[in-house]
This record gives C-alpha cells, structure tokens and sequence, in this order.
C-alpha cells in the first residue's frame, strides 16, 4: 500500500476556505471599531465607566479585599453565670482562677492546639503600679493558664499603643511578663494593618485593624484595667479592643460613645477579664500619680462584655448605676445586656 493511500484524511472543517470580500469587510470595521473603542477609552477622563485612564497608576495596583473578623465567643457550661468576680487575697494565678473556675475554667474555652490571643491594654508608657494599663502579674498568670492547662499550641500578646510601641510594652511591664510565661509580643509597624469590614458599625464600618496577631487565630481574650476615662467616664473591657484599631483613630474621640459601641461588634471576644486591684479612680485614661490609684481585691471574668462592663463600673469605679452611654449602645447593637442582676456570681477567698 503506497504512502499517499495511508495518510490520514483531514476533516473537512480544516480545509482553508478562501475569504470573501464582505468576510473581510467585516473584518476590517469590527478591527477599527475595536481600535477606536480602545483610543477613545484611553483617552476618556480617569472617572468615566470603562476608562483605561490611570494617570496616578493606583488603578492598576491590586486591592485586597477587606477581612473580615469571627466570632470568637464559646457557649458556656450550662448554670454558669455571665460575670464572675473573685474577691480576697492570694497571688495572682489563684485569684485568675477562682474568677474563671465558676464559668467553667480556662479548658472550657480553650482547647489544646488553639492559637490564642491575648489582647492586654498598653497603651501607654506607664509603669504598672499607676493602673492605666494591664496588670503584668495578672497577664503572665493568664499565659501560664492557656499554656499549661489548657495546652494551647501558642499565645499572643499584642496591642497598638499611642504611645511608642517599644516603650509602652517595655515600661509597662507587659513585654517581660509576657516572654516569662512562655507568650510571644507582636508589636505593630506599617504593615501590619489590613481594612476591615464590621457589619452595623457606624463608625468603622470598614477601618483598618492590627491584623497580623489575629491570623489564624482561634480564640481571643481581652484583659484590661478597669479604670476612669476623661472622654467617656471609663475604660474598661470593650474601650480595649480600640487598641485593634489603625489609621487616625483620634477622630473617633469626637463621638466616643459611638465607637466604644462599635468595637462591642468588631470584636466577639472568648472571654473578657477585668482587674480590679489597681483602680485608677481619676485623670484616666493616662494617670500618672500613684495617689489617683485605689487599691481593690478583685478580678473579674465574663462572656458577657456588656454586662462585666456595667457591673464593674457600679462596683469597681463606684460610679453607682448611671452607667455610660456606650453600653446602652451596645446593648442597642446586640453585644450584651446591661442589667446584671442574677447572672454575676461573686466568690471569696
């Protein structure tokens, strides 16, 4: 059988029909129409529809899409109460636990292998006996609980301060405490921040936030101070998560009430714990004179924000029951309730 008779047969589609006058009429109008479409866009001004213009190329850069948070929050045993409250004596590590005993103990919330973070506030660059930032005792006592007994796999300390960073995290005692129990301290620079999307904020609705201590994270415990705040009558557990937020955050000074109630939905904390041993009962939120500082007993824990914050300004501040009205708000948004009765248990060493 010859060569010739053994080679394949093309199909007929692949047969080069010849190109008729009118195809390549076609052809040409609909190249030029592209053309002039493409001219005339380029040309068109920067914020047209469909301009290719970019004269300052920031059209052309990617932009991520906001993140978004998730709720860290865990159902607590059945009979727990919202809000416990350690009262008495002893070191740290045994007034944290009998604060969390009663709502089910630390392995309740954390499991082993969790990532965890710890958000304390230090904001500023003050030593820890003024009481305007987080307790360090209280804070490696804390990391020590999550480490040992409830085996999480790693646990972050990280906060955005107003002042220096560095300075804050080192004067404050917060950096040393925390390395000693084992944590590990991010500390924020310009690329650590990332827009986020929170649903039902007014103020931040998209905002740009500390992302990187929070990814990848499977719980999130605040521990602030309670203490007095010149703007908004006092900072407490949800005033901490403000120290999440980038970008120029002092604007929010002007409507403070707002965005403390805002946070209250950024953030769905596992736990909140509030100390009540260095009480800062004046010229919060800053402080700076031992005098302004009372000395208290007790060391509060809650799932929830709203009423831990409402309990432990009647009786921590003793600001009676005219409560601020950010936790109003809150209540409004969905993020607590701020009457406390029934569901605060107290326990006494």
């Amino acid at each position: 059988m010859s060569a010739e008779r053994d080679r394949p047969k093309q199909h007929p589609e692949y047969v080069k029909q010849p190109l008729s006058r009118r195809a390549f009429a076609a052809r040409v109008a609909a190249a030029a129409g592209l053309g002039g479409a493409a001219a005339w866009l380029a040309g068109a001004p920067a914020d047209w529809p469909l301009s290719l213009r970019d004269p300052t190329g920031l059209r052309s850069m990617p932009s991520p899409r906001p993140m978004t948070l998730g709720d860290y929050r865990v159902d607590k045993p059945a009979g727990a109460p919202d809000v416990s409250v350690s009262r008495g004596g002893g070191d740290a590590l045994e007034r944290l636990r009998r604060a969390l005993d009663p709502l089910g103990g630390i392995t309740h919330y954390v499991r082993p292998g969790d990532i965890v973070l710890v958000k304390p506030n230090v904001a500023f660059d003050r030593s820890p006996n003024l009481g305007a930032t987080s307790n360090p005792e209280l804070l490696e006592a804390l990391i020590r609980l999550l480490l040992v007994d409830a085996r999480a796999q790693e646990v972050r300390v990280a906060d955005n301060p107003i002042e220096s960073p560095a300075d804050c995290f080192a004067k404050s005692g917060i950096r040393a405490a925390a390395e000693r129990a084992g944590g590990r301290v991010y500390l924020p620079d310009s690329n650590a921040f990332r827009v986020l999307q929170t649903p039902g904020a007014r103020l931040i609705a998209e905002w740009p936030i500390f992302r990187r201590p929070l990814t990848n994270v499977d719980r999130v415990i605040g521990l602030a101070p309670v203490k007095d705040h010149n703007l908004c009558s006092a900072s407490m557990g949800m005033k901490n998560w403000y120290g999440l937020l980038g970008g120029r955050r002092n604007q929010f000074h002007q409507d403070i009430h707002e965005i403390v109630s805002d946070l209250s939905l950024m953030m769905k904390p596992t736990l909140t714990i509030l100390d009540g041993t260095h009480v800062l009962m004046k010229n919060g939120p800053t402080g700076g004179d031992p005098s302004d500082v009372k000395p208290g007993d007790a060391v509060l824990a809650g799932v929830d924000p709203v009423a831990l914050d409402a309990w432990a300004y009647e009786h921590v501040l003793e600001r009676g029951r005219e409560l601020p009205r950010y936790l109003h708000l809150a209540e409004a948004k969905g993020s607590g309730h701020v009457d406390w009765q029934g569901r605060v248990r107290e326990v006494r060493a």
